[in-house]
């Protein structure tokens, strides 16, 4: 039997196999959860009150083709007992916690969506009712049984780990559309590779695609880490599939699947789970504002020695927060929850940054997690939610730049639907963190030098009134004294150098010396900061790398390269980007064209003795006794590059993983040593003509 054959078979048998999967697989379909029954009608009267009643989850009643007339003040009620009016009432529409619910209006077969207010569970009520206000009677309702089976999420095993280093925690679905995949880990090498679902004993190439959490069918990136929902597409339910899949289209190869089980019983998917903007917000305004929120707000403290102001009123289920800054016009403020209660932790942090993006000349609140002390590489560090697969859960409401102070005001949820990039806000005091730094080129938060962030414990109750800790006014504030910048240093005539990590040295060091952003980190070489290098077209060149060669910590893992750049960065740019960098050495391309680093090595890194001594040293050298060497075990990598004859008279070294951590490379032919020498005999003959004279 030849392979077309082969195929032709195999294909006619899963088509078999699916019409006849198919037969049963529609039970998902028109499904509004588990039916509780209809409203009665003896107890009705001249309403007409009609709608059958489901069980969607634990905490959610759907009512499909609500009628009611109107006419007679009435509320949703649940209950439990004997005693019908000894239960409470459920807001249709929702309303924010404190405020009376509307009474019911007409409806004309409406389909209904209610939540059981203050965590009340289906299993707590035995009726739903119409409640009459006016009497206080039931005036139509439905009773509950008590063995009634609610739909729930259902977890399934991990991803199978096949391929490009696939894995998971234990999948859950959480609705009969929605997917919730935990610490998903992909490496993104695989061309073409999209989730994958589809019907089979085992995944193939009869599926369909699935978008991603950002409701994009590109091809998948990599994932480190990261906590995403996907949801299926058109009309598909987990009732029509037998399985997820992470496939490769173009080779039609599996990376990891989990099967879906036959015996589910999962809410259906009605928006139930879907969290809805405030009322007040208009996605076609740039700054949408909550018309009650013109007013004052109640409280505030002064952050970072009185140069950043933080104002927040509690507004239902919200917070507005106002933050002011006395900065300059390319810097941010960050401000939000530390990582760790009772210390201000950066690791684990849920801030807000806001700035003037003079880029864009738009004002900005971008909702930042922080995995790690690293600038953002697209999946691990100092990143916006929106870039590592999360939801900017701020608000922007105004933003104004007046006389050198920024301030900007947003809004936030006290809890929001991603556990793991957002902290929630207690009901009590909690420990929060500020930070002053640079924006960098793309807009995001740069690292802040150790001085412009809060290092004691600092602690606000979100929910309280009058706070007034703010003494002075920003306007009034002097300007920061400008420090004087170290020397550029410069290496020459040497052929062999040492790259390794150290500080940046503050607002004497990198930013500086280069005009640049810095994070925080930057490349020692022979144990000088960013010195300029001169090396000679034909020579060779031999540099000793330890930047740390872990790739699963990102703040740990910096390989060394040699390009015309002047950020670096390779790994975190598009492939269009790539291409029209020019990389002279440390970078090459596996046999499926993917590039790669090749000199990384150990990390050895200079790290303070103490605290930042940068801004108390007038020299490089007298800041570099304050630092130690701190070096891993294992062996450095070594980079060799002979420099070519076309190379540019200038290129630079960088981190392949990191923005902004080098500096440049003067490139010269072996004639122009020549030239100094040359210029210097000429000024010494013109100076004895002149004493001469």
């Amino acid at each position: 039997m030849d392979a077309t054959s082969r195929r032709l078979i195999s294909g006619l048998l899963l088509f078999a196999y699916t019409t006849s999967h198919l037969s049963h697989a529609k039970k998902g379909s028109n499904d509004y959860g588990k039916r509780i029954g209809t409203f009665s009608k003896e107890d009705s009267g001249n309403n007409g009150i009609k709608g059958d009643v489901y069980a969607v989850d634990d905490s959610t009643i759907f009512i499909k083709g609500f009628y009611y007339n109107g006419v007679v003040p009435t509320y949703f009620w649940a209950g439990n007992g004997s005693e019908v009016h000894r239960g409470f009432i459920v807001p249709y529409p929702e309303v924010e916690k404190g405020i009376k619910p509307p009474m019911l209006e007409a409806h004309n077969y409406t389909d209904i969506i209610l939540k059981l207010p203050d965590g009340k569970r289906i299993r707590d009520i035995n009726m739903l009712s119409i409640w009459n206000d006016r009497f206080a009677i039931p005036i139509s309702y439905v009773k509950i049984p008590p063995d009634l089976k609610v739909p729930k999420a259902r977890v399934l095993p991990e991803f199978s780990r096949l391929a490009h280093g696939l894995r998971s925690g234990n999948i859950t679905i959480l609705d009969s559309k929605t997917f919730y995949i935990p610490n998903l880990h992909y490496d993104g090498g695989g061309p073409d590779v999209y989730f994958w679902v589809g019907n089979g004993l085992q995944p193939n190439t009869f599926g369909t695609k699935v978008p991603n959490e950002r409701k994009s069918l590109a091809p998948l990136r990599g994932y480190q880490g990261e906590d995403i929902e996907i949801v299926l597409p058109g009309n598909m339910t987990v009732y029509d599939i037998d399985w997820l899949s992470v496939w490769c289209v173009k080779y039609g190869q599996n990376f990891g699947h989990v099967f879906i089980p036959k015996d589910l019983r999962v809410p259906p998917a009605l928006g139930q789970t879907k969290i809805t903007p405030p009322w007040w917000y208009d996605p076609t305004s740039s700054t949408p504002t909550p018309p009650q929120f013109q007013h004052e707000l109640t409280n505030c403290k002064e952050l970072l020695n009185g140069r950043v102001q933080v104002q927040w009123e509690l507004v239902g289920e919200d917070v507005k927060i106002k933050v002011s800054g006395r900065i300059r016009e390319d810097q941010y403020v960050a401000f939000g929850l530390s990582g760790s209660e009772g210390k201000p932790e950066m690791i684990g942090g849920d801030v807000v940054v806001v700035a003037y993006n003079n880029n864009t000349g738009k004002f900005i609140a971008e909702d930042y997690y922080m995995s790690n002390y690293a600038q953002c590489d697209g999946n691990e560090g100092v990143c916006p939610d929106e870039r590592v697969g999360g939801e900017n859960d701020a608000v922007l409401v105004h933003g104004e730049r007046k006389n050198g102070v920024t301030t900007v005001t947003y809004m936030r949820p006290l809890r929001t639907n991603e556990p793991v990039k957002d902290k929630m806000i207690p009901d009590s005091k909690t420990s929060v963190i500020a930070a002053i730094g640079r924006l960098n080129s793309r807009g995001e938060a740069n690292a802040h030098e150790s001085f412009d962030k809060t290092t004691e414990d600092i602690r606000i109750d979100f929910t309280s009134k009058n706070v007034r800790d703010c003494k002075n006014s920003l306007y009034n504030l002097p300007d920061m004294p400008d420090i004087k910048a170290w020397s550029p240093l410069e290496i020459t005539n040497e052929t062999t150098f040492s790259a390794r990590i150290g500080p940046t040295g503050g607002n004497r060091g990198y930013s500086r010396i280069t005009g640049l952003p810095s994070w925080g980190i930057a490349w020692y070489i022979n144990d000088l900061l960013i010195p300029e290098l001169t090396v000679k077209r034909g020579q060779t060149y031999t540099f000793i790398v330890e930047g740390g060669n872990d790739s699963t910590e990102t703040s740990r893992y910096h390989p060394f390269y040699i390009t015309d750049s002047p950020k670096g960065g390779f790994s975190q740019k598009t492939e269009e980007q790539q291409m029209e960098e020019k990389v002279y050495a440390g970078v090459k391309y596996n046999s499926d064209g993917y590039p790669y680093p090749e000199s990384a090595g150990r990390s050895c890194q200079w790290v303070h003795k103490t605290v930042d001594m940068s801004a108390d040293m007038e020299t490089f050298e007298d800041f570099f006794e304050t630092l130690r060497l701190e070096c891993d075990e294992g062996e450095p990598a070594k980079l060799i590059w002979t420099v070519a004859e076309d190379t540019p008279d200038l290129v630079y070294y960088q981190c392949y993983t990191h923005n902004n951590m080098g500096w440049k490379i003067h490139v010269i032919s072996s004639a122009h040593t020549t030239v100094p020498i040359m210029s210097m005999v000429t000024t010494l003959v013109v100076g004895l003509l002149k004493l001469s004279r």
